[in-house]
């Protein structure tokens, strides 16, 4: 009978489930233990709440994160898909948070659902909105976590922020139609283009920059080394700082790939743990850069670039600091594999932690104008020693860096590296020529990160002072001529 009654309210709840989203995804219990849990509650009495306990104080009552739909990875990823998440922090209206505020133009802000979660049917407005918010959301808290394991538990400000400034960042999923996407400081805010695939018939389906994780997290990095070492973003600085701007971004997709357990598993899966094996790991924004017809996306992070093989160009530089982290990641986690005591996963996932911690709290040491690979390498391998590292970890930091042709070994690299030793900076041929950002993404050739803004300020000044110069020269020549 109980089989029977179950069978008739499974059926009944499934011909209640919404047609507008898949059920597989949304995060609901299945209709089996829902009918279950219905049948319990119909043949028991109802119970009166938890009565107080003399000394033990009732539990407040925590208000909580939503559950989201997003991309993990980037949309051609097919081996990751559109997945659940949960966002721990409160989210409201919009979507937005404290530090996040999302809009698409034409569209009214988002709300919850009755359980508190933003699921948002795929391919729509409101849940693109949903998710370029949650990757935003996830890359700053990224960092955040990445700064407090080091022993800096601070939230990471956007660069106009102050005490008399806590504007969040404003986020724009569909910008406009253009292929590009960018961070701008005047405007505080993150946007996203759309574009048609070159050569794609006149009704094939749009790409938007927003559904890819990787170009999200990409531009929310720009935004946060922005807040953490503002005179980086010039292009008044050398073109290795440039190169930083850049590689930062591409690394901050690759942390916040591996800080998610089931894209670490795929990751082991795909690769037999060998992260250099092909895998969506290394390959940036696949969807964008099968649009223009590159293999590997937009960038290859498992790259074997090194220093002599580049030049000022920024988007290339930066390739030789993005592959020699991602060595030294490899070199990290195969150093610490152990298949019988511990999941490769989880190996996977506590190696990238810790070097992202490294990384961010050695660029934050690093100076502040003019910084270059060598002095984020040496800050790394000072750090790396402090926290109590083996010296394999320094080993493998300086043996990368030195491959790469950015630092100089006093001693042979099958030998230990010494602690306090400082490498030597590698003879780099353009260190001190000017940057070119001409490969760069949208946030480093805006006019305002390239000195542009600042020459049409020169040239106002200059107008400015010729015509005061001129009505100067009017009042006089009048005066003159009142004498006469």
């Amino acid at each position: 009978m109980i089989k029977e009654n179950i069978t008739a309210l499974v059926e009944e709840l499934n011909d209640k489930r919404p047609d507008t989203v898949p059920a597989t995804l949304v995060p609901t219990p299945t209709a089996e233990y829902r009918a279950i849990r219905k049948l319990m509650r119909s043949a028991v009495a109802t119970a009166l709440p938890p009565q107080p306990v003399p000394g033990i104080p009732i539990p407040a009552i925590t208000l909580t994160g939503p559950r989201v739909l997003i991309w993990k990875q980037d949309p051609t990823v097919g081996e990751i898909g559109i997945r659940k998440a949960f966002l721990p922090g409160l989210v409201s209206t919009g979507p937005k948070d404290a530090r996040i505020d999302v809009a698409i133009q034409g569209m009214p802000p988002i709300t919850a659902n009755a359980l508190g979660d933003f699921i948002q049917v795929p391919l729509t407005n409101e849940f693109d909105a949903v998710h370029t918010f949650a990757i935003v959301r996830e890359t700053l808290t990224l960092h955040q976590r990445a700064l407090a394991a080091g022993g800096v538990p601070a939230p990471i400000p956007w660069q106009w922020n102050g005490p008399g400034n806590t504007d969040p960042i404003r986020v724009f999923p569909h910008q406009s139609q253009m292929m590009n996407a960018f961070y701008q400081r005047t405007s505080k805010s993150l946007s996203f283009g759309f574009f048609a695939k070159p050569g794609a018939p006149p009704n094939a389906p749009l790409i938007f920059t927003c559904r890819s994780l990787d170009i999200v997290s990409h531009e929310t990095g720009h935004a946060i080394l922005d807040g953490l070492k503002p005179s980086w973003i010039t292009s008044g600085n050398t073109p290795q700082t440039g190169a930083l701007h850049e590689a930062f971004g591409d690394l901050t997709a690759i942390f916040l790939g591996l800080s998610q357990f089931d894209q670490v598993e795929a990751i082991i899966a795909q690769t037999k743990a060998n992260l250099h094996d092909k895998t969506f790991l290394s390959d940036l924004a696949e969807e964008f850069g099968l649009a223009l017809g590159r293999p590997n996306g937009l960038r290859n992070a498992d790259n074997d670039l090194k220093l002599s093989q580049v030049s000022n160009e920024v988007h290339a530089l930066s390739q030789v600091f993005t592959g020699a982290i991602y060595d030294v990641l490899a070199d990290i986690f195969s150093f610490e594999r152990r298949p019988a005591v511990r999941d490769d996963a989880v190996v996977l996932h506590d190696s990238a932690a810790y070097l992202h911690s490294l990384l961010l709290r050695a660029i934050i040491q690093a100076p502040g104008q003019n910084a270059t690979f060598a002095d984020v390498a040496n800050k790394m391998l000072v750090i790396a020693n402090q926290d109590g590292k083996p010296i394999n970890y320094r080993n493998f930091i300086r043996n990368r860096f030195t491959v790469r042709e950015v630092v100089v070994s006093p001693v042979p690299l099958t030998q230990d590296h010494q602690a306090g030793i400082e490498l030597q900076v590698a003879p780099y041929a353009f260190h001190n020529a000017p940057q070119n950002r001409l490969g760069c993404c949208g946030t480093m050739t805006l006019a305002e990160n390239n000195g542009v803004d600042e020459k049409i300020s020169e040239e106002l000044e200059e107008f400015r002072s010729s015509l005061e110069k001129e009505l100067e020269a009017r009042k006089k020549g009048a005066r003159d001529k009142s004498k006469v």
